[in-house]
């Protein structure tokens, strides 16, 4: 199962809003296939698994044990249900990591199987399976996006001078990381100041991968249209209170409630079947979403730089899990135990 969660780590990025899903099919303690989803859309794991079985091992599947990250999928969608096809193989028996909280699946795909006679077991690194497929899980069962807070600040704790120069705060490696960031997550979001100011392209150049859906927050249209981030080059989300239109790759939407607008924004994001989402700034846009308590992880990348002034970091209050060095910067990397 330990080798299921690995490969279905490798269709980070390529599968939302699709869960991560691998498969490992075992006959006499030997692995003769394998497979995980590589691509929304494409076959999934336990198809790719089964295709991967040596012609001659084939006549060996109605007595082989699949394991397999979630619930094999009992609904027809992009592709027909796996249960079913598990169940036209004889296999003998599955063991499943989680069951799969979507309602068109919910342990209809495990009740299929039992069914059918196949022994199924349930829960085998439960808790590695939820990591894993941390994002599905919170956008099904919490019905918005996993976000991810991801700011630079100086040694001193400010994020700019008071003049929103020095862009660069954190070093070359630290920057490649956010690139690998970017490629893995459904979307990226940054407020009027730091577009205005940064001039952020906001894609990914310095890793393989796709690039996100950018969403910036301009409440009366005030940015120019020369900016990098409306140059059409990929799908952008901006989010105003003037008008709703939608030109090529470039989306308007209207906001209704003037007041507390993260709440209608995440609404529909959710609607958009986007299922993760960095903030990557400004210090006041980061502030709001600690306030609301609508964060799940903090990347925070501290630089050797002073700046003795300027704009504070955000205040916060997270787990610690794990530190990193950088080439002199540091990553401190936080959950949020109540999200």
């Amino acid at each position: 199962m330990q080798r299921v969660v690995e490969l279905a780590a490798l269709g980070k990025g390529k599968v939302s809003p699709n869960p991560l899903v691998g498969c490992v099919i075992v006959y006499n303690d030997k692995i003769i296939g394998e497979g995980y989803h590589k691509k929304y859309g494409d076959a999934h794991a336990e198809v790719n698994a089964i295709i991967s079985i040596a012609e001659e091992n084939k006549v060996f599947l109605n007595e082989s044990t699949v394991y397999v990250s979630l619930e094999p999928c009992s609904h027809f969608g992009k592709t027909p249900p796996c249960a079913d096809l598990l169940i036209k193989e004889n296999v003998k028996k599955v063991v499943i990591c989680n069951s799969d909280p979507n309602p068109l699946v919910n342990g209809k795909g495990i009740q299929k199987l039992k069914d059918a006679g196949i022994e199924v077991e349930i829960g085998l690194l439960q808790n590695e399976g939820r990591e894993l497929n941390k994002r599905f899980f919170k956008y099904i069962e919490k019905k918005r996006p996993f976000i991810i807070l991801k700011w630079a600040e100086t040694a001193d704790g400010f994020l700019a001078k008071k003049d929103f120069s020095s862009k660069w705060i954190s070093n070359d490696l630290s920057r490649l990381l956010v690139h690998k960031m970017r490629a893995e997550e459904d979307a990226v979001m940054v407020g009027t100041n730091t577009t205005l100011h940064d001039n952020p392209t906001l894609n990914v150049r310095e890793w393989a991968g796709r690039n996100p859906v950018r969403i910036v927050i301009d409440k009366n249209l005030r940015l120019s249209n020369d900016l990098k981030i409306f140059d059409q080059s990929q799908k952008t989300i901006c989010f105003n209170f003037l008008k709703e239109e939608k030109v090529e790759n470039l989306h308007y939407v209207k906001l209704n409630n003037t007041d507390n607008i993260i709440p209608e924004i995440i609404s529909h994001l959710f609607s958009e079947k986007i299922q993760s989402l960095i903030i990557e700034g400004g210090a006041q846009l980061l502030q709001s979403f600690i306030d609301l308590n609508l964060w799940d992880e903090i990347y925070l990348f501290k630089s050797e730089q002073i700046f003795t002034d300027g704009i504070l970091a955000p205040k916060f209050n997270g787990r610690l899990i794990n530190i990193k060095d950088l080439d002199g910067d540091t990553l401190f990397f936080y959950t949020n135990n109540i999200s």
